[in-house]
């Protein structure tokens, strides 16, 4: 980590400050020129920086900064889980190259430093390339203690995970789950029969959905997972052609948990079957594989609540509840809940809402 400073970089060309802090995580003789706002976040301050490296040949960072209470978990936990990933698959992600904290008008904030690549967002990745790719960072990113959880917290969203170590991947999702319920609560209040959906959703349907994985002889090996595998945390790199993921927050998970947020109603390249069917080539469903439908819809209520917490008011809440109703009928009945309503599932519906990502000033 950086030490933190309150100075800028002086003299540079561009619009954006760039901290000072950032010079202690360039290589060594390497001298920033330029800071030129760049990308969009909706958390976060994003730029490219220009640096002239000792040689004098130029190479040019990606930079986010964030404040706030879980900002050091954001860029720490970031560069904790793009090292991992690119130990794993090298060239999937930009490489990272550090983290920090510096002052700014009295107020503590983060950074997070990468190569900087010109990525076109809007080119779908070539399917069987792509699910290649997830397939061997799954298969080789294993866990260090072969438990579920991470070595230190990460973010999706605004939120901070709970990543505690654990046996159980049922044990450790609920952490994951209910980390997801709190954060929505806290942004769109509470729902008395929402929240009693959810009670029964973790109290019997997630360790009889999650809990058969690892019972009877079966077993799941804890994968190293992106984390918020959607659209646009994947581009294509505009010089090589490679494929490029960002902006991970890594868990070690049930290699399934990846695929949520490509159920969900933003999704428009990866809701295409031939996406999963090339990954499923690599890795067959866990067993018992009938379900893995279910388990699809269960790892799809996590996003879902992260969107809605996000986006106050959005339909996503409304449609977590419907598959929560819809997984406690099947796997937990429970007479006073409502009932699950087939026409506002957007699976069978096709429904789809594009995704906005707001530009922070």
């Amino acid at each position: 980590m950086a030490n933190q400073t309150s100075e800028r970089v002086q003299g540079i060309e561009g619009n954006f400050p760039v901290p000072a802090a950032v010079l202690a995580v360039l290589p060594e003789g390497a001298k920033v020129v330029a800071g030129e706002r760049a990308g969009t976040s909706a958390w976060t301050k994003t730029a490219k920086v220009t640096v002239e490296l000792a040689d004098g040949s130029t190479k040019r960072y990606f930079l986010k900064c964030a404040t706030g209470p879980t900002s050091r978990a954001m860029t720490e936990g970031e560069w904790h889980s793009a090292d991992a990933i690119d130990s794993t698959v090298p060239g999937l992600v930009p490489k990272p190259a550090g983290w920090g904290e510096y002052y700014s008008e009295g107020e503590k904030y983060y950074f997070y430093l990468a190569d900087f690549h010109d990525m076109d967002l809007s080119a779908a990745p070539e399917p069987a390339e792509f699910a290649a790719l997830i397939a061997k960072l799954h298969t080789k990113g294993t866990s260090p203690n072969g438990m579920f959880g991470y070595a230190v917290p990460t973010v999706i969203g605004k939120m901070e995970r709970t990543v505690t170590w654990e046996a159980n991947w049922a044990a450790s999702f609920t952490h994951l789950l209910e980390d997801a319920i709190r954060y929505d609560n806290q942004t769109n209040g509470l729902w008395p029969a929402y929240d009693a959906a959810c009670e029964q959703l973790i109290k019997a349907v997630i360790p009889r959905l999650l809990g058969v994985l690892q019972s009877e002889g079966r077993s799941i090996t804890p994968a190293l997972v992106h984390g918020d595998l959607w659209e646009n945390n994947v581009g294509v790199d505009m010089d090589s052609g490679d494929i490029v993921v960002f902006d991970p927050g890594c868990t070690y998970s049930h290699n399934e948990f990846e695929f949520g947020t490509w159920r969900c109603t933003w999704a428009f390249h990866f809701n295409s079957p031939t996406y999963m069917r090339h990954y499923q080539r690599h890795i067959e469903p866990s067993e018992p594989a009938e379900e893995w439908e279910d388990r699809n819809r269960l790892y799809s209520i996590h996003p879902y609540l992260i969107d809605s917490a996000g986006h106050p008011g959005s339909l996503s809440r409304k449609i977590a509840y419907n598959d929560i109703l819809y997984l406690c009928e099947k796997y937990g009945p429970l007479e006073e809940l409502e009932k699950y309503d087939p026409d506002g599932d957007v699976v069978l519906t096709g429904g789809y809402v594009p995704f906005v990502i707001e530009q922070m000033a």
